[in-house]
């Protein structure tokens, strides 16, 4: 069974500034409630199908830190301006796309991932984490929001 959300949101700043701020995973940690940091891994500097990228994630309950772990990515599509997409270990793929909409973007972030076994149900039905993942991209497209247009 495959697992999909989608968050979007309107942004006053053109394509090529969201484009930019959300393709620089180092900054990542700035705006997502999940993913605290991210570096590039090996030779890569920068946004580029191939490329990897490491994130460090926690996941919080009530306030409490449950769980931390470290995600090897690697981008997948990248047309500036338009489109930035990665695989997470293989598993989870998240997309961003970018509209020129009046003067401002808008962006839409969704993920897809199968749920299979055990460990699906236990994803899908106890940890609700389609939903969770979901509210976690409306608070992250809200951040970059106000981080971008406060400048």
């Amino acid at each position: 069974m495959t697992s999909t959300g989608s968050a979007t949101l309107l942004i006053d700043r053109s394509p090529d500034v969201v484009w930019a701020a959300i393709a620089d995973i180092t900054r990542m940690g700035e705006w997502s409630p999940e993913c605290i940091a991210g570096r590039w891994k090996g030779d890569a500097t920068g946004p580029a199908v191939g490329a990897e990228f490491e994130g460090d994630n926690v996941a919080k309950l009530a306030g409490r830190t449950v769980k931390k772990w470290t995600t090897t990515s690697k981008v997948t599509a990248c047309e500036p301006g338009a489109l930035f997409e990665f695989s997470a270990e293989g598993y989870t793929t998240w997309r961003y796309t970018f509209a020129a909409e009046g003067s401002g973007t808008r962006v839409t972030e969704t993920f897809s991932y199968e749920a299979k076994g055990f460990q699906g149900f236990v994803y899908e039905k106890i940890l609700m984490r389609k939903r969770m993942m979901t509210k976690g991209m409306q608070r992250t497209l809200a951040r970059l929001k106000a981080a971008l247009e406060a400048k």
